[in-house]
């Protein structure tokens, strides 16, 4: 039965249903772009416009995620509570408000934008769908997360003609891979009964361990070859470091047989290491540019 109780609590359940903190993840990276692009900061219209974006399309990514995993979640005993933060139809309505957010945002941003947006907008809807035909689903989540400073980037230059843009969202698709498939670990049994597709389900632990070691590998190259390409100096390159050791952290983190079955050591990895690579190389931009 779902949980009722005041709008605040009702509101809380949402965000916890969205894991709304998880806009984390992607946020950093777009706002390093905008920082990159723009030499600074842009023009509060399309600061406006990016915040709005990112917030829309992540939320109605992901409660649309919960509106067609719905009943998948309610036989799994890690999500089965899900159910009772919100109905699925307040979930469906969550997804409409997100994507009007999404549209607001818009508003505010350029040509471009607005017409890539029908693509960016498949992209994180239909990453939904796609655990339901091939293992490699967690790249389509990386591909979602990579839009992230693609979009951020055109807002401001109204371009798409630059490397640098294309480093860092490449080196964010591989780094999202790589922590998906460690997250993934966690339902690999569940999925394999249900008839799911996913990495860790199709070709076991220490294979899914070790392609996430290998794309978080490239990931780092690739942030250093997106630091180099937009010119960045000085507190981006100790970013860089930090953030490389963090990543060790992570796989130390899920290494050996208790690593690979203890969700709490896999939410670690998944969520607070990331978060942490995220702000770190967001905060190296800062102050690469304004240091």
């Amino acid at each position: 039965m779902r949980t009722v109780g005041s709008p605040a609590t009702r509101l809380a359940n949402l965000l916890g249903l969205i894991k709304f903190s998880h806009t984390l993840f992607a946020l950093p990276f777009a706002l390093a772009a905008m920082l990159v692009a723009a030499r600074g900061l842009p023009s509060a219209k399309v600061l406006l416009g990016i915040l709005l974006c990112m917030v829309g399309a992540r939320t109605a990514a992901m409660a649309f995620n919960r509106y067609v995993d719905w009943e998948i979640d309610r036989q799994n005993p890690r999500t089965v509570e899900r159910s009772r933060l919100a109905s699925r139809a307040e979930t469906l309505a969550l997804c409409l408000a997100g994507l009007a957010v999404f549209g607001v945002g818009l508003l505010f941003l350029n040509g471009l934008c607005r017409l890539f947006a029908p693509v960016a907008i498949a992209v994180v809807l239909g990453y939904s769908y796609a655990k339901r035909f091939t293992s490699l689903c967690h790249a389509f989540l990386g591909l979602a997360l990579a839009l992230a400073p693609l979009g951020a980037w055109a807002a401001v230059r109204g371009e798409l003609t630059s490397v640098a843009p294309y480093l860092l969202a490449a080196s964010v698709l591989a780094w999202t891979f790589g922590f998906d498939l460690i997250y993934a670990l966690q339902d690999q049994e569940v999925d394999r009964r249900l008839g799911l597709y996913s990495f860790p389900a199709r070709f076991g632990t220490a294979a899914t361990l070790r392609a996430a070691r290998l794309l978080h590998g490239s990931a780092w190259v690739g942030w250093i070859a997106f630091g180099l390409q937009a010119g960045l100096s000085g507190a981006y390159w100790w970013a860089c470091a930090i953030s490389g050791v963090a990543l060790l952290y992570e796989h130390r983190l899920c290494r050996g047989k208790d690593g690979e079955k203890d969700g709490r050591a896999l939410n670690m990895a998944f969520f607070e290491v990331n978060v942490a690579v995220s702000l770190l190389l967001l905060l190296g931009v800062v102050g690469s540019l304004w240091l």
